[in-house]
């Protein structure tokens, strides 16, 4: 029984990380680019978009379709990069665990 409450004891330690891993996301910034630095887009760690940016030569009338085309190239960066941030948060936190792979936290 003693291995059962401290394991029940480590799954309770690890729910407490995560909360604070989740909760950090929000501080957490990613920046896509797109454009060779013409639109850059800043999300939170949650995918939450904060900020874009937009390079002043792009507006014009017949640019606005390539313009479109690099927001979302941007923003796909950003999150593409804010994901890995989290994969990195979380193999940091199962990594002495041993879990096997595809096992989904939280439980």
């Amino acid at each position: 029984m003693k291995n059962l409450s401290q394991m029940m004891k480590k799954a309770q330690e690890m729910q407490a990380k995560m909360a604070d891993m989740q909760a950090g996301l929000d501080d957490l910034t990613v920046e896509g680019v797109a454009g060779g630095g013409m639109v850059k887009v800043t999300l939170t760690g949650k995918g939450d978009m904060k900020a874009i940016n937009i390079d002043p030569s792009l507006f014009s009338g017949e640019e606005a379709e390539v313009l479109e085309d690099l927001i979302m190239a941007a923003h796909a960066q950003a999150k593409a990069k804010a994901e890995e941030a989290m994969k990195a948060q979380m193999a940091e936190l199962t990594g002495g665990l041993g879990l096997p792979p595809g096992f989904k936290m939280p439980f």
